[in-house]
């Protein structure tokens, strides 16, 4: 890891994440509508699950960015990759296609998530990566205004259309430009003795062996399922509401994100790793509260459960990649972001789609206009018993050794 970063690398560090974020946020916010408006119920899980399946790649790309090839060329390569797949998801005709081009897609989309960690952590010093990872943030609201120009100049919306998809494909290959100008990060474990645990990229869950490292990706495993639900449903719950600009509203909270992202290296000198993440889990409690008001007659209580996202993806999610890149060796950096992506969005997401679509499921019918009504009250109230217990087992059990004034 660097100890000094230039204005140049800066730069370019911003503009992976930027552009990285960007991609996948444009398409995604309104995907579930989109799905709905086509009437695409039996593959709806499936095709909102290629995200959860995508991180299950994770530990492999992480094994090729540690053994083969510079981190920075496997980001370009999987920027393209993703690219092609966008485009091909915005011409499919039917649900299967869909399912079929997403899932494509984010096996190469996913792991960057955990690759650009590792290639700003590896090109700059750790206080400073929340100031380049909140550049991700940026990018991702900045995605909503494909949207808003649509409506404004247009008159027309593209919210639960097809027209996102070419736009995350260019937005895909701008990024493929971008991470080839990045810093070079070339590989660490590069000629050690390769096994086959290395080849799936499962080296890192050694580190399972500290007991706080187990108990912070267990409780982070468990705390994705209602995490999931506002990532992928939530689009649902506006349209229920009455909400219009779905993928605007949905993305408020990135907004909000991008000044809590520069609070995380605040949080992290004075309050230590533990209670950072902690408050992260706790604004999740307050999120599934305030959706629960807002399901009845507080429709301004749903703001809150958006804007308060910034709290939870910066202190729990970023905090969280921290923790993973301060407690790994420097040869397994890649792997360990990949397992920590593989535990969380991989796993605890894909469990997390199909059990929150059995549950909307369970409490709510499709009307004639093909928006999904019923007791959404019920929904948030399962979320919030779920938050409240993630919350109360990490503040309890989760006891990291690391030096408080180096962990951020």
């Amino acid at each position: 890891m660097s100890n000094t970063m230039s204005m140049g690398t800066r730069v370019k560090l911003s503009a992976m994440m930027f552009l990285q974020f960007m991609m996948f946020a444009v398409f995604w916010g309104a995907l579930a509508t989109y799905v709905t408006n086509n009437k695409w119920d039996a593959m709806k899980p499936w095709i909102l699950s290629t995200m959860p399946l995508g991180a299950l790649a994770s530990p492999v790309i992480g094994m090729v960015a540690d053994r083969f090839f510079n981190s920075e060329k496997v980001l370009a390569f999987s920027n393209i990759v993703c690219a092609v797949m966008l485009f091909m998801a915005g011409r499919a005709t039917t649900g299967v296609e869909v399912f079929v081009c997403l899932l494509i897609a984010m096996l190469f989309y996913m792991p960057t998530w955990s690759l650009t960690a590792s290639i700003a952590m590896a090109n700059s010093p750790a206080e400073q990566f929340p100031q380049i990872r909140v550049f991700g943030s940026i990018g991702w609201v900045a995605s909503m205004f494909f949207s808003i120009v649509a409506l404004k100049a247009f008159g027309a919306s593209i919210d639960g259309t097809a027209i996102p998809f070419y736009c995350g494909a260019g937005v895909a290959v701008a990024g493929a430009l971008v991470a080839l100008l990045c810093p070079a990060t070339p590989p660490k474990g590069k000629g050690q003795p390769l096994s086959v645990i290395d080849a799936l990229g499962l080296r890192a869950v050694s580190l399972m062996k500290d007991k706080n490292f187990a108990i912070f990706m267990l409780v982070s495993f468990v705390a994705m399922i209602p995490f999931n639900i506002h990532f992928a449903f939530l689009s649902d719950f506006l349209a229920a509401k009455g909400f219009k600009l779905l993928t605007a509203t949905n993305y408020i909270g990135q907004a909000a994100e991008m000044g809590f992202m520069l609070l995380v290296t605040v949080a992290m000198r004075r309050f230590g790793v533990k209670w950072s993440i902690v408050a992260g889990l706790a604004a999740m409690v307050v999120r599934y509260g305030a959706y629960y008001l807002g399901a009845g007659d507080m429709l301004p209580a749903i703001y809150v459960g958006i804007l308060v996202h910034g709290i939870i993806f910066g202190f729990f999610i970023v905090g969280g990649q921290i923790f993973v890149g301060k407690s790994s060796p420097a040869d397994m950096q890649s792997q360990a972001q990949g397992f920590y992506g593989l535990m969380t969005f991989g796993f605890g997401s894909l469990i997390g789609t199909f059990a929150n679509n059995r549950l909307i499921n369970s409490f709510t019918t499709r009307n004639a206009a093909g928006v999904l009504e019923g007791s959404w009250d019920k929904v948030w109230l399962t979320m919030l018993a779920c938050s409240v217990v993630m919350l109360v087992l990490m503040a309890v059990f989760f006891n990291p050794k690391l030096d408080e004034k180096t962990a951020a």
